[in-house]
């Protein structure tokens, strides 16, 4: 019954495995039109439109826009080329969109204020709100 929020979410793989596990929604927010494609793709095969918003936006400027507690979970795997992590995680501090945050990062990146668990050369970091 959770409502999730799946950030850089390229093909949608980790918003639509949420509902599959019984989220009631979620909402994937990504820029790049290939991945916009793909998740339409994916929404349609799988016949979940009406359990899928779809955001073709900036993450970051799209979580500036949200309340705190927003969303139940919100997931993000953003790119590693550009400090996005490190970003995502002062806004989620500054105002909490979701009861939870787990958020796919370089292992050589340390995240404050949340539980890192690594895996080889890749991280997860988990916060949540306050």
């Amino acid at each position: 019954g959770a409502t999730v929020l799946d950030l850089f979410a390229g093909s949608g793989a980790l918003g639509l495995e949420a509902i599959s596990r019984g989220a009631s929604h979620a909402t994937l927010v990504d820029i790049g039109r290939a991945s916009i494609a793909a998740i339409d793709a994916n929404v349609a095969a799988l016949g979940l439109a009406d359990q899928v918003t779809v955001h073709q936006a900036d993450a970051m400027r799209f979580v500036e826009r949200l309340v705190p507690g927003q969303f139940d979970v919100a997931l993000a795997d953003p790119p590693y080329t550009v400090p996005f992590a490190e970003r995502l995680v002062v806004a989620f501090l500054a105002r909490p969109f979701a009861r939870l945050l787990a958020v796919e990062h370089p292992g050589s990146v340390a995240l404050a204020g949340g539980d890192t668990r690594r895996y080889g050369d890749t991280a997860l970091t988990f916060l949540h709100a306050p």
